[in-house]
């Protein structure tokens, strides 16, 4: 559902960029008055584990589309909203930078309709089901309705934000027409998928599920001396290897342009942000420059799920280091002020 620049306008782009910013500042007030070092850690793992499950597309039978997990649902169950959709703005502006995956102009368009949905709705609706304990039944019933909504909403915010613009000839009926209905056959799949990873650490490690486990302050560097490796291992076989084999058919954006338009792309001239795409993305679309192997598919998914992980957890470091020096420096004027 990566949205390119074509589909945009840059005073839409602006307005969407601006909501996202102010999503992503509130976030970073609210993990800095939490205590959130011993986490850090399942962030880059978990940001590298949502990297590497994009990048395989799966098949939608009968529809000659796929799709692949946004991940916002599953990083929210595990992180929380605001760990989680921080995680996931470091998954998407790698994916934009290094892999031009998404336009550019166009990633406060696509962090809100991937991730804030994914994140702040899925956070509601988990913690509803939740509210009077957990059990595998209640995991699937959330996975599987947190996935459909925030797919049903990123979906249609894509085609409300492009019919703002203007700049194509997509109808707006016809388009939503598409787009519903196949991120609805999307977001079960997901679902499905997500439920099945949640539930396996439920039955493993309830205590790394947010709100879940009373115990995770406690225990979280202890299990994840488990946890992580098998979930570092886990991600190095997804963007290394099953990479290789994820369906080559258009996403569910695409398909449903090409369904109107004869055409997956939109033609359209170079954009200052697209020019600026064309010397960061040292792997375009998930492969090595102007070289057709498959061998780089694997090359940049590795690299890129370990970019992910650099990313989210320096800049927690980055967040928690300013943070204690911030309290020391309120220590100290608080000894000076009572001498």
């Amino acid at each position: 559902m990566h949205m390119a620049d074509a589909l945009v306008l840059p005073a839409v782009a602006g307005v969407m960029s601006a909501c996202s910013m102010g999503a992503a500042g509130f976030s970073v007030k609210k993990i800095k008055k939490e205590e959130e070092e011993k986490k850090i850690p399942v962030m880059g793992v978990m940001g590298a584990f949502v990297f590497a499950a994009q990048m395989i597309n799966f098949t939608i039978p009968g529809t000659g589309s796929s799709g692949h997990l946004c991940g916002g649902m599953m990083l929210t169950a595990l992180l929380g909203p605001f760990k989680g959709f921080l995680t996931m703005i470091g998954v998407l502006l790698i994916q934009c930078l290094i892999f031009a995956d998404g336009g550019l102009m166009a990633l406060g368009c696509n962090v809100w309709n991937m991730a804030f949905y994914g994140c702040f709705l899925g956070a509601f609706i988990w913690k509803f089901i939740m509210k009077n304990g957990a059990d595998k039944k209640k995991i699937v019933a959330a996975s599987l309705l947190g996935c459909i909504l925030t797919l049903q909403l990123g979906a249609f915010s894509v085609v409300l934000e492009t019919y703002a613009s203007g700049v194509t000839k997509l109808p707006f009926q016809a388009f939503l027409s598409l787009m519903q209905p196949i991120h609805l056959a999307i977001g079960t799949i997901e679902g499905l998928i997500t439920s099945t990873v949640l539930v396996f650490i439920y039955q493993t490690r309830q205590e790394l599920l947010w709100g879940i486990g009373d115990s995770f302050e406690k225990n979280i560097s202890r299990h994840s001396r488990n946890v992580i490796p098998i979930l570092l291992l886990t991600t190095i076989l997804l963007a290394g290897g099953l990479s290789l084999f994820a369906s080559s058919k258009p996403d569910g954006l695409e398909w449903s342009i090409e369904k109107l338009t004869g055409s997956t792309e939109l033609s359209g001239g170079e954009t200052t942000a697209e020019a600026i795409q064309n010397h960061t993305a040292i792997f375009p679309d998930y492969s090595l420059k102007d070289k057709d192997m498959a061998i780089g598919t694997s090359i940049s998914g590795i690299v890129g799920a370990c970019l992910v992980l650099v990313l989210c957890v320096g800049t927690a470091w980055i967040f928690r280091i300013y943070k204690n020096q911030k309290d020391r420096k309120q220590e100290e004027k608080f000894y000076e002020q009572n001498r």
